[in-house]
């Protein structure tokens, strides 16, 4: 019920995580990225213990296919479970357990992983990774936005898709774009457009949480 991407950005060093289902409020259990360390993805029957294992996994020094075969060996219901993980080399690694719900796929290249499951089509993946390949001068979000639409164009689910979200982190120990659309008719188009909205305040946010100093005065718009 579920398609991904989890990426890291060799020219900035972020990691991020874009998916898409048809149940409510899917970034809220499938995407995972820790700064400095990787990013990861855990969906179809849904574990989201996963996620933090494989980053966990990642931290202590293992590859991402390494880190991968570790969560899997250690969870009881691996067959369950479709995965993926990005590591802080840009090595990339999938797994789709054996009860993989209805047409499923994964696709990995340098960098970037991309794995669904209730597919349309066994190319959502595939042209989800080709798209964010092919833009490697882009801004991470407009990378992973492009290749959320990439998989909808592919086919997207069998069934409507009705949430989308975006992770992306940095160099601080939170999340520098965490944007969810949780029920929506178009989650796609509605994600996109807090994007456009979200990116040009992004760093600004940031900076104001490291010196406040440099915050605009109280009551300005757009300032907590």
């Amino acid at each position: 019920m579920t398609f991904s991407l989890a990426a890291r950005c060799a020219r900035t060093g972020r990691f991020g995580v874009v998916v898409a289902s048809s149940s409510p409020a899917v970034a809220a259990r499938c995407a995972w990225a820790r700064a400095g360390v990787g990013a990861a993805a855990t969906q179809n029957i849904t574990d989201p213990r996963l996620g933090g294992a494989l980053l966990d996994a990642v931290a202590d020094g293992l590859a991402a296919e390494e880190a991968l075969a570790a969560v899997v060996a250690q969870s009881p219901d691996a067959e369950y479970r479709q995965l993926t993980v990005v590591d802080r080399a840009g090595r990339a690694a999938a797994y789709s357990g054996e009860r993989t719900l209805g047409r499923h796929a994964s696709a990995a290249g340098a960098g970037a992983v991309a794995a669904g499951n209730l597919l349309a089509s066994h190319d959502v993946p595939a042209a989800m990774l080709a798209v964010f390949l092919q833009r490697v001068e882009d801004d991470l979000g407009d990378r992973l936005l492009a290749a959320l639409h990439a998989g909808g164009t592919a086919g997207g689910e069998e069934g409507l898709v009705h949430s989308a979200g975006l992770i992306i982190v940095d160099q601080v120990a939170w999340p520098v774009t965490d944007l969810r659309v949780d029920w929506s008719e178009e989650p796609l188009a509605d994600l996109g457009s807090l994007w456009r909205l979200w990116k040009p305040q992004a760093d600004d946010y940031v900076t104001r949480a490291l010196d406040p100093r440099l915050a605009p005065a109280y009551g300005v718009p757009g300032d907590e």
